[in-house]
């Protein structure tokens, strides 16, 4: 948990991912397409990452990946990230953190 916690506060945007997951892929991609280069954390390559996929469902995610930290707290997976899309909450959240065009 601690881990998980330490790497989600590092930067303003964090994604933890699996290399395999195509939602994870897509969450990435949206980011980038607003602005965002979110640091990316695949769990899948870390020597650790079963405690994080655990610690990550502890802190709440509907699924352990894609997991979206923004400010260093947990916004959700997958579906809480399209939510606030679609209801254009997530362009505000990421203002502070857009790249300067």
């Amino acid at each position: 948990m601690d881990k998980v916690m330490r790497l989600a506060s590092e930067k303003g945007v964090v994604i933890f991912t699996k290399s395999s997951c195509c939602l994870c892929y897509a969450v990435n991609i949206l980011f980038q397409e607003l602005g965002v280069n979110p640091v990316v954390h695949e769990i899948d390559h870390d020597p650790e990452g079963r405690e994080m996929e655990k610690a990550l469902l502890r802190l709440g995610c509907t699924a352990p990946v894609p997991a979206v930290f923004i400010g260093g707290k947990l916004r959700g997976s997958t579906n809480e990230i399209m939510s606030l899309h679609l209801s254009g909450s997530l362009t505000q959240m990421l203002k502070p953190y857009q790249a300067l065009s």
